[in-house]
């Protein structure tokens, strides 16, 4: 088998900042041509063979995730009307050079990713993740790759340990923990970062620590009372890896010069 490095773009993690950094009024055209400045760089460094854009859906449906959590997520800033209009120019712009587009039905686009890059990286294959979305650590493994491209930095275990305290496997526990405030996401009422990573130091995983029942009595009570809440949150923080995607690598392939 012929080495594959598979490149996956989070589509509107890029174009919503690159529309939002854009001085005076932001227009469509002139987002199309950065994010696509953008993707050459991208393209440039990692050589490719197979490269695609993973997009959100724009239904009003919230997904999974607000059905565990009915206020995941609630309050964010909705995407400029501009940008939702002008997503076909965007699209079109990436399919000239190259690049195709996979809209997510009904799930968010992160599960899509998920399964896409875990497809491949199963089986010894390179995969690239582009997106600033620490959520993607969780995935890490030596042939699955995380870059933030505005930082220009890998989000890889040294930076999860910096960052978290915790390893890439154990984000979804910290999150069930800690919670993620801008997602809504509640994890356990009176534990912060600091005492999650002192929990997930002493078991392995959340699992673990809610069948410990003889934990420091500062933590127990806490626990306790936020069980349901801590599993939901972990829930909602893991990705899922086991999505149906109905096309194969072949109709990704990238072709040079496109």
């Amino acid at each position: 088998m012929s080495s594959i490095h598979l490149v996956i773009i989070d589509a509107l993690n890029l174009i919503r900042r690159v529309h939002a950094a854009q001085h005076g009024e932001p227009d469509i055209p002139n987002t199309a041509k950065v994010c696509c400045q953008a993707l050459g760089k991208i393209i440039k460094s990692s050589q490719p063979t197979h490269i695609v854009a993973v997009f959100d859906h724009h239904g009003e449906d919230r997904g999974w995730r607000a059905e565990l959590l009915p206020h995941y997520k609630e309050g964010r800033k909705p995407m400029p009307e501009e940008l939702v209009t002008g997503m076909d120019v965007i699209q079109d712009a990436f399919m000239d050079m190259g690049i195709d587009s996979l809209l997510s039905d009904g799930d968010e686009a992160d599960d899509l990713v998920a399964t896409l890059a875990l497809k491949v990286a199963s089986r010894g294959q390179q995969v690239t993740i582009i997106s600033t979305d620490k959520g993607y650590c969780q995935l890490l493994q030596p042939t699955l790759r995380v870059r933030d491209y505005f930082q220009q930095r890998w989000l890889d275990s040294p930076f999860v340990e910096k960052e978290f305290g915790v390893k890439p496997e154990q984000l979804p526990d910290y999150w069930g923990l800690a919670g993620i405030s801008s997602s809504k996401i509640p994890g356990v009422t009176g534990i912060g970062p600091k005492a999650a990573v002192e929990l997930l130091g002493l078991y392995p995983n959340l699992e673990a620590i809610l069948a410990a029942g003889d934990l420091p009595a500062k933590w127990q009570k806490k626990i306790d009372t936020c069980r349901e809440e801590a599993v939901a949150s972990k829930q909602v923080a893991s990705l899922k890896t086991d999505l149906v995607l109905g096309f194969n690598l072949q109709d990704i392939r990238f072709e040079a010069g496109n």
